[in-house]
């Protein structure tokens, strides 16, 4: 291994040079960081610039450089320098950008960049560079379990990039709700008329795909393994297993619909009252021409119930998108078989985005018929149907009769177990219920991975049951790393929906999977090179990391020691934060390089006026509003330090009690939303933080500080301005309260 030489960087460009004393920023840099070569640059980001570094790391062989200049999230193509360790001192958007202008600001803008020059190279002196992850993988194929549109879809469009794909589908054909469509919404212009499913054909170019093995009348009965390296036991329903290895999986297995049995106030169970599955049933069987009920009858009159069941605390709380221009379709069927039956759609909201509106209008001019109102009960009337409703117009109740009444219910996804119930019954069963252990295996029956993941079966869920995963950050990773969700079962949607959701989880998959190839993490750290490692000599098996892991890469050996699953693993750093040891670090971000750079900052004395407060913000959501702030030029205190996380979840406690024994005033902890509608790219992060410093009252108080001395707050990537006023409003806040009583003493 190459002996440690370390350098720095130090940038006048952007106006740097005009707002800081830059020669003397190199001069903390070679005496206090003891950095073993120092330059100035006056545009450090053009290819001179550049060149400079590439010289040095060649010719004077440097391993570690540290670049004083702008954000770690700015020039990341010019600033790429893969063959050493690297770190980066935020003085544009960090300093002067977000100080306030004057020469009365001089001073502070200089100490705040004195600081993250030092802090940046104490970080540098405790990193190393990722050498990448040993074990690597050899497998880039994927399987895609679930043969509907979302499934044929995922698999074709990886099979197109050239990728082996296993198509998984428990039915005897392939097509799912759509083959069993007669037509579908219009998804390409004229956007008038019903348009034909295309499920019939995507199966047959799938079918006969030459990267594509399909599995019909199968399903998964085991899955263990990991990014690049996930092992499958596939069972037909003749009983014989099949096992297959696979680099990524995607999950497509769709939905069911909501059971109108359950509707019996409006007419679930009658004869007479179907469901839109049930209604394209009869609209396939009567091939173009008139519709006709079970019972032989040709239906002159129908009637649409929107929300049937949806939007219903009772039933289903959420909207399932599609069900209003499903009705349009459906509508459409009669009048283009009949202009002369009756239809009647009952709506309290009509929502058809997109050129949806265009279908819509369509549907008037066919003589489609849109009330506004609220139904009350379905019953049986002569051979037909009643529907009670109130006109929500005209505020006055209204009935209409009807040969066929059609409840547009909703999607229900058919995700698998449920972890909590799973939890529950694997606990009761350990304790030695028979009733539990026989509704373990009832559960374990309707599992659609079989993951022999500690943590169940299945794929974590949201409240509804959909699968786990959030619409804004990360739309098809689940906690499961490698395997990706698309479709209804991911959340509610139409086809041309659907199948831009599949090629969207397709992508995911195959990045997954090439990056473990490569030794590499997956979202959202993705061609993140560094891996934890463990000091098991100093482990106490406490178990915390195996517990708060978010994503299932840490088990235990036969030792009870913690095992690392790296290809499962996220970078997250959760298992760092929860280790009270700190033994579990990563080459490039560990207790260390935090910790140092707490110590690395200059503590003005408690006469002085000048707090410090230490501000720990998630690189994902906290550090770029941070940024998006100086873009702005919104000014904030010039009294914090920030450092940049991972994720609030590896935030160990040591680093906040070392601030406050060092003299800082207060800890700030920006992360992102946490709760059932979290933003955390890493799940759990800001939730476990938040748990972590609740208990840290009690410590807080054995140092003579007060509680508010720590505090932690919501930030998103778009609060730019709510990050400058948190700040000044804290710093506000510690100025009130007085100087901490630990200065001096650290």
């Amino acid at each position: 291994m190459a002996e440690m030489k370390t350098a720095a960087y130090i940038c006048s460009g952007c106006g740097l040079g005009d707002k800081l004393d830059v020669p003397q920023l190199a001069k903390i840099a070679q005496k206090e960081g003891k950095m073993a070569l120092v330059r100035e640059h006056g545009f450090l980001c053009n290819a001179e610039g550049v060149q400079m570094i590439r010289d040095d790391i060649e010719k004077e062989e440097v391993t570690h450089i540290c670049i004083a200049a702008c954000s770690r999230r700015a020039k990341t193509d010019a600033f790429s320098f893969p063959t050493v360790a690297m770190t980066r001192a935020n003085l544009r958007e960090g300093v002067v950008w977000v100080v306030a202008e004057g020469t009365e600001h001089d001073e502070v803008r200089q100490e705040m960049a004195d600081d993250y020059v030092r802090m940046a190279c104490a970080e540098l002196k405790k990193a190393k560079l990722p050498a990448g992850n040993p074990n690597h993988t050899h497998l880039k194929n994927l399987m895609v379990v679930g043969g509907g549109m979302s499934g044929m879809t995922a698999a074709f469009e990886a099979a197109e990039a050239g990728y082996e794909v296993i198509l998984v589908e428990k039915q005897a054909s392939l097509g799912g709700w759509a083959g069993k469509l007669w037509k579908r919404v219009p998804f390409k212009a004229p956007y008038a008329e019903p348009q034909e499913t295309g499920a019939s054909e995507l199966a047959a170019r799938v079918g006969s795909h030459p990267l594509i093995k399909v599995h019909l009348n199968t399903t998964v009965a085991e899955t263990s393994g990991a990014p690049g390296r996930f092992a499958i036991k596939l069972a037909q329903e003749s009983g014989s297993l099949t096992e297959v290895s696979v680099g990524a999986i995607v999950q497509a297995t769709g939905f069911a619909t909501y059971d109108i049995n359950k509707l019996p106030e409006l007419g679930g169970g009658l004869d007479h009252v179907v469901d839109h599955a049930g209604l394209e049933a009869l609209a396939k069987a009567s091939n173009g021409g008139a519709i006709k009920r079970h019972d032989g009858k040709e239906v002159k009159s129908v009637v649409f119930l929107q929300c049937a069941g949806q939007r219903d605390e009772k039933h289903l709380p959420y909207c399932s998108g599609h069900c209003c221009a499903t009705s349009i379709k459906q509508a459409m069927y009669f009048k283009d078989a009949n202009p002369e039956v009756s239809t009647v759609v009952v709506y309290d909201d009509l929502r058809v985005p997109g050129m949806g509106e265009d279908f819509y209008r369509s549907a008037q001019h066919k003589g489609v018929v849109f009330a506004k109102g609220k139904a009350s009960k379905v019953e049986t009337s002569g051979n037909g149907c009643r529907v009670n409703y109130r006109d929500l117009i005209l505020d006055a109740d209204n009935v209409i009769e009807a040969d066929l009444v059609v409840l547009a219910t909703g999607q229900v996804p058919s995700s698998g177990v449920d972890i909590a119930a799973w939890d529950k019954v694997t606990k009761e069963a350990e304790g030695g219920s028979e009733e539990a252990k026989q509704q373990k295996s009832e559960l374990k029956s309707i599992s659609i991975l079989n993951l022999t993941y500690r943590q169940g079966p299945d794929i974590p869920k949201l409240k509804y049951g959909f699968a786990d995963s959030h619409f804004i950050c990360f739309p098809y990773e689940t906690q499961r790393t490698g395997i990706y969700t698309a479709g209804p079962v991911r959340r509610p949607m139409d086809i041309l929906q659907a199948t831009e959701d599949a090629t969207g989880a397709a992508l995911k998959a195959i990045q997954a999977a090439e990056n473990a190839s490569l030794g590499r993490a997956a979202h959202p750290r993705a061609g993140d090179l560094s891996f934890p490692n463990v000091r098991l000599e100093g482990c106490t098996q406490c178990k915390r990391c195996t517990v708060e892991c978010p994503f299932g890469a840490i088990d235990e050996d036969e030792k009870r020691f913690p095992l690392f699953n790296e290809q499962r693993c996220r970078r997250c750093g959760t298992c760092m934060g929860a280790c009270p040891v700190r033994v579990i670090s990563f080459e490039n971000y560990s207790v260390d390089t935090v910790g140092s750079q707490i110590k690395a900052i200059e503590i003005p004395d408690e006469f002085s006026d000048k707090p410090r407060i230490l501000v720990l913000a998630c690189e994902n959501d906290a550090y770029p509003a941070l940024d998006m702030a100086g873009l702005s030029r919104i000014v904030y205190s010039a009294f914090v330090r920030i450092i940049p996380v991972r994720c609030l979840g590896s935030v160990n406690t040591i680093w906040i009690t070392d601030a406050l024994n060092s003299g800082y005033d207060g800890v700030m902890m920006m992360g992102c939303k946490k709760g059932d509608e979290y933003q955390c790219h890493f799940v759990k992060g800001s939730e476990l933080a938040g748990y972590r410093m609740s208990k840290i009252g009690d410590t807080l108080t054995g140092m003579g500080l007060e509680p508010e001395r720590v505090s932690t707050f919501e930030v998103a990537i778009t609060d730019n301005q709510k990050v400058a006023g948190l700040i000044n409003d804290y710093v506000a806040q510690l100025v009130e309260m007085g100087p901490s009583p630990m200065k001096g003493f650290g």
